[in-house]
């Protein structure tokens, strides 16, 4: 059992929790993720390091209310217990020198304050993109903020309630033609991850994606990670989740995120509908 220490609510939706797991904290390394199941009977779930303290013993993740899951881990709170937590899972991220643009949509941002905290503290220079649909859903500026320059930070909303109205492409692009930056990695909804990949690849600048496929068990066994990569079938849970971007079938990764929608509606309908009857 894993407790939780803190739950911090950033908008209707989405949350974080801090989990005690000291083995875990010192093991961590940025691009990494952790497979929780919140009670006896849940289904496992991926979600990446959002960050961690070795010293203090603990690891944070983030999460948006989707589907039942979700819906239920958000009805914890701190002092609660998850049943299992595993990890860390998946390859590190790669620390190649250069000016870097690291690009983060929506949720995905959790994903990439910790890459672009390692790139940093690696001696890179770095620019942040950060993507949301609205200012309410833009997650970790202060901690961006305090590691970067306010030159260095790009923010983008669909609504244009915050920052510069449009998608993270605008920026990018600015900053490939005017030579800022020489590599580029991106998290966030496969849409976003391969039109900055059609973007870079106009510009000949390698490009990283950290991809999220559905996953089960965390290990390579299931298979449900599948991506295909370069036309070989390449599991995201072990060999990435960062892969060539370019090399990346974006159109079977994201049919494959949609495989179980139905059941997945199904699922978080039972559990409401369970959820209405135990209170009424």
């Amino acid at each position: 059992m894993y407790k939780i220490l803190e739950k911090t609510q950033f908008s209707e939706k989405v949350f974080k929790f801090r989990v005690e797991a000291p083995e875990m904290a010192r093991h961590a390394h940025a691009g990494q993720f952790l497979v929780i199941r919140a009670n006896e009977t849940g289904e496992r779930v991926p979600f990446t390091f959002a960050d961690w303290n070795a010293a203090e013993g603990w690891i944070e993740f983030i999460f948006m209310v989707i589907g039942k899951t979700t819906t239920m881990l958000s009805s914890y709170e701190a002092g609660d217990y998850l049943q299992d937590v595993t990890g860390p899972l998946g390859q590190p991220t790669e620390m190649g020198e250069g000016k870097w643009a690291i690009i983060g949509g929506g949720v995905g941002l959790a994903i990439a304050f910790p890459v672009a905290r390692q790139f940093v503290a690696s001696g890179n220079e770095v620019h942040a993109i950060m993507g949301a649909r609205t200012k309410e859903l833009l997650l970790l500026e202060d901690q961006f903020r305090s590691i970067l320059d306010d030159d260095h930070v790009h923010i983008t909303t669909d609504d244009g309630s915050y920052g510069e109205k449009g998608v993270v492409t605008v920026p990018l692009e600015r900053l490939l033609k005017g030579g800022e930056v020489d590599h580029v990695f991106c998290v966030g909804p496969v849409p976003m991850m391969k039109f900055s990949t059609l973007t870079a690849e106009r510009y000949n600048t390698p490009i990283t994606a950290s991809l999220n496929p559905i996953m089960v068990d965390g290990t390579g066994m299931c298979g449900c990670c599948r991506v295909e990569i370069d036309g070989q079938t390449k599991f995201a849970c072990v060999d990435g989740p960062d892969f060539d971007a370019t090399k990346v079938d974006w159109n079977d990764l994201r049919a494959r995120q949609a495989a179980y929608r139905s059941e997945e509606s199904l699922s978080l309908k039972s559990y409401e509908e369970a959820n209405y009857a135990c209170q009424s």
